[in-house]
């Protein structure tokens, strides 16, 4: 696996703290880390609630670099508490591809092995609507 992938791992991996909130929110189970192009990492863990209120840890490290002011995205890892990479789901995906015309480009990793996928690729029949 290349270095910039092991770093985001491992970045992702510090952040991974799964437990529970209350009765009705767990937290930390599965973590991201998402590289701009500016060359900073922002990272973000799940938040899994009883209802459909909950977050992918992929929009969560994606909102904190909204926050800070980036919209542009060149790889993301995302990590199960056991430490296996895991693709993101499809509507992560898709609210990847609002971030802008390169966001088709987004570099993902896969698994372990370190084989990785451009985000369109994993959307092969998304409309461009440009």
């Amino acid at each position: 696996m290349e270095l910039i992938w092991e770093k985001l791992y491992k970045e992702a991996m510090k952040v991974i703290n799964p437990h529970e909130v209350s009765n009705a929110m767990w937290v930390g189970s599965v973590a991201s880390a998402v590289l701009t192009k500016k060359g900073n990492i922002y990272t973000g863990i799940c938040i899994d609630t009883n209802g459909s209120l909950g977050m992918c840890a992929e929009k969560n490290a994606l909102s904190t670099m909204l926050t800070q002011g980036e919209n542009e995205v060149v790889k993301v890892v995302s990590v199960y508490k056991d430490g296996k990479v895991i693709p993101s789901c499809g509507a992560c995906r898709e609210f990847m591809m609002h971030l802008g015309k390169d966001a088709e480009n987004i570099e993902m990793l896969l698994d372990n092995e370190g084989r990785t996928s451009r985000l369109i690729d994993l959307l092969p029949e998304y409309p461009r609507y440009k």
